[in-house]
């Protein structure tokens, strides 16, 4: 195919498709437009009437502003033949794209994911409520790890003082004495602190079971269908409840009281007098007292040990659940819908590929200029038109001629006319080289 017939047919076809391409900006913008209301809706508040009116407003100013920008740069920019001036329009269509996207794009995404990206937030919002109870459950119940050394501490005060009464085992004389007492009365304060670590134990399954309830309901209203909006408000109202529930919990941790407790065994340990008959006997008492008092002391460090350790596992953050329009959370959760972003995107962006197609025919079709003959540019109607002028002028002439001829002459001017060989009837026409205007 010769470069003349290629570019006489890519001016056919780009003439053709005018229309289809003033159709397609046209329902490109038009599509923007729509989806552009539907994310704007989700922004504005006041009354239905206002909202509808600003957002009709807006979507149009959109679809106008796209398809008035894309029209310019797909007649300009593949007319440009130099390179400043296609470099300078490049430049404008990436400006105007990143305005388009900002305008638009993410509106347009909010209206395809909208409701799939709040649906996304109540989730991982769940998720961090479900963490929070389940450490505030585990802080709680950090003191009844304790439960087994304090039991067993009171087992062990409770059996020596069994032993002692019975056989003498620490001073060597049975009886119920000083050592008794004070074995009995350490054996009871270990009792009752396991008492107060067991009866918080029901306390907090009653809180941890009613945060359970609590995100029960949050997960219903996640994977529930229907709109988006009320789910949200009652989202919301449940993760009110669920912090205070996590608060109680963080409050109900008996962790401090066992701490308190066991410093108080050995800052508030009273050991009875010695009451032995004989002198022997009371000094033995004392000894076994203090060596008793010994081991309470070291049964208090141990326990206050413990439960610092207890108290010094991370809190609960302070947690607030905010609520999010679908706008706000298609960008927060841009990342986790990509082919929502994608074909918002797209839809804006796509007419770029049409200016880009124009570009490269429209080039095609000036080196198949440059190189095609002075003949070739010629066409039918030129060739037409020549003639026309070819057979005036020659008529002209002859006109001149006959006048010429008409005219009284001398007989030297005569001879010479007579003389002078006759003029050729074929004049050459030289025509400039001219390009084709557009059909």
């Amino acid at each position: 195919m010769s470069r003349a017939v290629q570019t006489r047919r890519l001016r056919e076809h780009i003439a053709s498709l005018q229309t289809m391409t003033r159709f397609v900006l046209a329902t490109l913008a038009l599509g923007s437009g729509v989806y552009t209301y539907l994310g704007v809706r989700s922004l504005l508040d006041g009354s239905a009437t206002i909202i509808f009116f600003a957002a009709i407003i807006y979507s149009v100013s959109v679809s106008v502003a796209m398809y008035g920008f894309w029209t310019y740069l797909i007649r300009f920019l593949p007319e440009m033949r130099d390179g400043g001036s296609r470099l300078s329009l490049v430049g404008i269509m990436v400006v105007g794209s990143a305005m388009i996207v900002a305008m638009s794009s993410w509106l347009n995404a909010a209206a395809l994911a909208g409701s799939a990206a709040v649906e996304q937030h109540l989730a991982v919002t769940l998720e961090d409520y479900t963490a929070d109870l389940d450490q505030a459950h585990s802080n709680a119940l950090g003191a009844l790890s304790l439960l087994p050394d304090i039991q067993r501490a009171s087992e062990r005060f409770a059996r020596l003082a069994a032993d002692e009464q019975a056989t003498g085992a620490l001073t060597g004389t049975s009886g119920s004495g000083s050592v008794v007492q004070l074995l009995t009365q350490m054996s009871a304060q270990m009792n009752e602190l396991a008492a107060t670590i067991e009866g918080s134990r029901e306390t907090v399954q009653l809180s941890f079971a009613e945060g359970q309830a609590h995100l029960a309901t949050m997960r219903t209203l996640v994977s529930s269908p229907g709109q988006i909006a009320p789910r949200s408000d009652a989202f919301a109202s449940e993760a009110v409840k669920l912090t205070g529930v996590i608060a109680a919990l963080e409050q109900t941790s008996i962790a401090p009281s066992v701490m308190r407790a066991a410093a108080d065994l050995s800052v508030g340990f009273i050991a009875p007098v010695a009451d032995g008959n004989s002198a022997d006997l009371a000094g033995r008492q004392d000894q076994v007292m203090a060596t008793i008092r010994s081991s309470v002391e070291a049964q208090s460090a141990a326990l206050a040990e413990a439960a610092g350790e207890i108290l010094a596992q991370p809190k609960v953050p302070d947690r607030r659940y905010v609520p999010l329009t679908a706008a706000e959370a298609v960008i927060r959760y841009a990342s986790d819908f990509v082919p929502s972003w994608a074909g918002a995107i797209s839809i804006d962006l796509l007419p770029a590929v049409l200016v880009g197609i124009m570009c490269v025919v429209h080039g095609a079709m000036r080196r198949g200029e440059d190189e095609i003959d002075d003949a070739d540019r010629i066409t039918a109607g030129d060739l037409l038109r020549s003639l026309d002028l070819h057979e005036a002028l020659l008529a002209r002439r002859r006109a001149s001629a006959d006048i010429a001829d008409d005219a009284p002459v001398d007989g030297a001017d005569q001879t010479r006319r007579e003389h002078r060989p006759a003029a050729e009837n074929v004049m050459s026409l030289t025509l400039g080289e001219r390009k084709r205007s557009d059909p």
